[in-house]
């Protein structure tokens, strides 16, 4: 956990001190990596992935 502190605390800093516009940044962020990762879904055949996208559901 201390990690995830750290790297939170250095999100934060990076938005001058502002929690909220850390926290929308890291949202949106997610969102994007999520969108790519549907693409590559769709786009990688489950058997070369041996089924890990089944397996991440």
């Amino acid at each position: 956990m201390a990690e995830l502190e750290l790297v939170a605390q250095q999100a934060i800093a990076a938005a001058n001190g502002d929690a909220v516009a850390a926290l929308l940044y890291v949202l949106t962020r997610n969102a994007e990596l999520e969108r790519e990762l549907a693409l590559s879904r769709a786009a990688i055949s489950n058997g070369f992935s041996r089924g890990w996208h089944k397996a991440r559901l």
